[in-house]
């Protein structure tokens, strides 16, 4: 069985941080928590591309100074960007996060 849910799309009395595509902020918030910042626990949900296997090694590389900043952000748009959203505030999923419905997974010859 799988269950589904929505955020409300009523979310202005919330810190959210919201990056639009992966870039140079976006790189400096994800080596920002690599290094053990907890930068993210000041908003109620962090939106973005996630740090898949394939750009975590790009990730990677910048971290670990092999290449600069300009370098790791010209690599990183050549992968397909999956989104993810990270809530951190647990008000937000009392009150914004929606049961949609379910739905039964069966197996297929």
């Amino acid at each position: 069985m799988v269950n589904t849910y929505e955020l409300a799309n009523d979310l202005s009395m919330y810190h959210i941080l919201k990056f639009e595509k992966q870039n140079e902020q976006w790189l400096d918030f994800v080596c920002a928590c690599r290094s053990g910042k907890d930068i993210y626990k000041s908003f109620d949900a962090v939106y973005g591309g996630v740090a898949n296997d394939d750009v975590f090694k790009t990730v990677d590389m910048f971290y670990r100074g092999i290449w600069d900043k300009s370098r790791a952000l010209k690599e990183l748009q050549y992968y397909k960007v999956n989104d993810q959203i990270c809530i951190i505030d647990q008000n937000l999923i009392n009150q914004k996060l929606v049961f949609t419905g379910s739905y039964t997974v069966t197996e297929h010859d």
